[in-house]
C-alpha cells in the first residue's frame, strides 16, 4: 500500500503545480478594428451583404456562369488549395488523438557469439555452446499526462490551421471567379470596340472614295484627301490591337479555367446586367464574409497556441510507460509461462539546462504571435481600403458613363454638322476630321465606361468576401 501512495505523490503534486500555468482559452484580439475610421458615408446601414449572394445568382449569363463553373473545377490554384485542406485535415485527425496512450509490438530473434576470454564466452563455454540465441515476442505502452494543456493546445493549433487553409480556399475560389467575370466582361467589352472600329473602318473607307471625288471637283485639295487616307488607317490600326487584346484576354479566360488556348463563346456587353442591390452591410459586418481575413485570424490564432505550447516546455512532464510480453532462450519454450515479463515505469523530465532552446522557443513563437497579429491587422486594412475603392470606383464609373453617353453624343452631332457645312463649302475638312476622331474616341469611352461599371461591381462583390458561397 506504502508504495501506491509513492507512486500517486508525483502526480498530486503536479496537479498542485497546474495552478501556475494552464494553457489559455483563445479570445480574439482587442481594437482589430476601429470602425470609426471606415470611410462610411456612401455605405447603406443595412444588415444585409451583397457578400452573401450566391455567385449563380450575382452573374446571370448562362455562358459565364458557364466558365465559372469549368474554372471551379479545372483550375490550378483551386485543386491545389483543395489538397492543402486535405493535409491539414489529416494533421487534425492526427492531433486529437494526442490525449491516447501509443501502442506498439514487435516480435526479435537474436543470436549472438562472444568472445571466449570474455565473461560470457566464458560462461557460455562451460556449457559447451559458443552462441547465445534469444527470442521475444513484445508490445509497449506508453501515456504521457496533459497536465499542462500542451497536447490541447497542439490540437486547437491544428484546428485553426485547416480552418485556415479552407479559408484560403474560399479565397481562391473568391478570386477565381471576380478574376473570371471581369476577364469575360472585357472580352464583350472590347467585342463591341470591335464592331464600333470596323463600322467607323468601313464610313471612313466611303468617305475617302467621298473626299477623292470632291478633289476632282475642286471642292478639297489633296491635303484633304491625305488626311482622310490617314484616319482610315488609324482606325484600321486600332482594330488591329483590339483584335489582339481579344485574342489574348481569351487565353487569359482559358488560363483561369485551367484550359489549354481556345475560342471562347461569348454574349454581348448589352445584354449584362447586374440587378443584386448594392447592400454592403454596416462597418462591422463588411469583413466577416471575406475568406483572407478569416484565414489571417486562424493564423493568428494558431500562433496563439504555439505560444502555450512553447511556455508547457518550462514545466516538467509526466510519461507512464509500461511493456510486456514472452521472452525466451529457447524458441522451443517461449509460449511457456515462465517466458512471460512486464515492466511499468512512471517518468518524471524537467527541463534543467538546455543551452536556452526553450527559452529560445518561446521567445520566437511570442514574436511569431505578434507578427500573426500585426498580419491579421493588416489583411483588415487593406480589405477596408478595397471595399471603400470598389464602391467609390463604382459610383464614379456610374457618373463618368452618363457623361460619356452625352459627350459621344455632342460629338456624334459635331461631325454630323461639320459634314454637312463641308458639303456646303462652310467648313474647313480639317474641322471634319477632328469632330469625327473625337467621336470615335468618345463612342470607345463610352463602351470602356460601362465595363467599368460592370467590373467595379465585381470588385465590390470581391471585396466583401463574395463568390465562395
Amino acid at each position: 500500500m506504502k508504495s501506491v501512495y509513492r507512486f500517486l505523490w508525483v502526480p498530486a503534486i503536479l496537479l498542485s503545480l497546474q495552478s501556475c500555468f494552464v494553457a489559455k482559452d483563445y479570445e480574439k484580439p482587442e481594437d482589430i478594428v476601429h470602425e470609426e475610421y471606415y470611410r462610411t458615408d456612401s455605405i447603406p446601414q443595412d444588415s444585409l451583404s451583397m457578400a452573401g449572394i450566391s455567385w449563380e445568382k450575382m452573374f446571370t449569363d448562362s455562358l459565364l456562369q458557364k466558365y465559372i463553373n469549368h474554372g471551379l473545377e479545372n483550375n490550378i490554384d483551386i485543386r491545389q488549395a483543395i489538397q492543402q485542406i486535405a493535409i491539414a485535415r489529416s494533421y487534425v485527425k492526427q492531433d486529437k488523438l494526442g490525449n491516447y496512450p501509443t501502442l506498439s509490438a514487435g516480435a526479435s530473434y537474436t543470436r549472438s557469439y562472444f568472445s571466449k576470454n570474455g565473461q560470457m564466452g566464458a560462461t557460455l563455454g562451460d556449457t559447451g555452446r559458443d552462441h547465445f540465441d534469444l527470442s521475444e515476442i513484445s508490445a509497449n505502452l506508453s501515456w504521457e499526462a496533459d497536465i499542462w494543456g500542451k497536447i490541447r493546445s497542439r490540437k486547437r493549433a491544428s484546428e485553426a490551421t485547416y480552418l485556415q487553409s479552407v479559408a484560403a480556399h474560399k479565397a481562391v475560389k473568391t478570386t477565381l471567379i471576380a478574376n473570371i467575370a471581369a476577364t469575360y466582361y472585357q472580352l464583350l467589352a472590347l467585342d463591341q470596340q470591335i464592331a464600333v472600329t470596323k463600322e467607323t473602318v468601313e464610313n471612313r473607307q466611303n468617305s475617302l472614295e467621298t473626299i477623292k471625288a470632291l478633289k476632282i471637283a475642286g471642292r478639297v485639295n489633296s491635303a484633304a484627301v491625305g488626311q482622310t487616307q490617314a484616319q482610315y488607317y488609324t482606325a484600321k490600326g486600332i482594330l488591329v490591337d483590339l483584335k489582339k487584346q481579344s485574342r489574348l484576354l481569351e487565353n487569359t479566360l482559358c488560363l483561369l479555367m485551367g484550359d489549354e488556348p481556345h475560342d471562347i463563346k461569348r454574349t454581348s456587353l448589352e445584354d449584362q446586367e447586374i440587378d443584386t442591390d448594392l447592400k454592403i452591410g454596416v462597418p462591422a459586418q463588411l469583413l466577416q464574409n471575406r475568406p483572407d481575413v478569416v484565414a489571417a485570424e486562424m493564423n493568428y490564432r494558431n500562433s496563439f497556441e504555439m505560444v502555450n505550447m512553447a511556455k508547457a516546455n518550462f514545466y516538467p512532464s509526466l510519461t507512464i510507460s509500461a511493456s510486456g510480453g514472452l521472452q525466451s532462450i529457447d524458441i522451443d519454450k517461449l509460449f511457456n509461462a515462465n517466458s512471460l515479463f512486464a515492466n511499468l515505469v512512471g517518468g518524471l523530465a524537467a527541463p534543467i539546462f538546455n543551452g536556452r532552446q526553450i527559452k529560445t522557443q518561446y521567445e520566437v513563437s511570442q514574436a511569431q504571435q505578434e507578427q500573426a497579429r500585426l498580419n491579421y491587422r493588416g489583411v483588415l486594412i487593406k480589405a477596408s481600403k478595397e471595399v471603400s475603392d470598389a464602391l467609390y470606383a463604382y459610383d464614379a464609373a456610374t457618373e463618368k458613363t452618363t457623361l460619356n453617353k452625352k459627350e459621344y453624343e455632342a460629338y456624334k452631332q459635331a461631325a454630323e454638322d461639320s459634314q454637312a457645312l463641308l458639303n456646303n463649302g462652310l467648313a474647313n475638312y480639317l474641322e471634319v476630321l477632328t469632330a469625327r476622331e473625337s467621336a470615335l474616341n468618345s463612342r470607345l469611352n463610352v463602351i470602356n465606361s460601362r465595363v467599368t461599371q460592370l467590373t467595379s461591381i465585381v470588385d465590390l462583390y470581391q471585396a466583401l468576401g463574395g463568390g465562395w458561397q
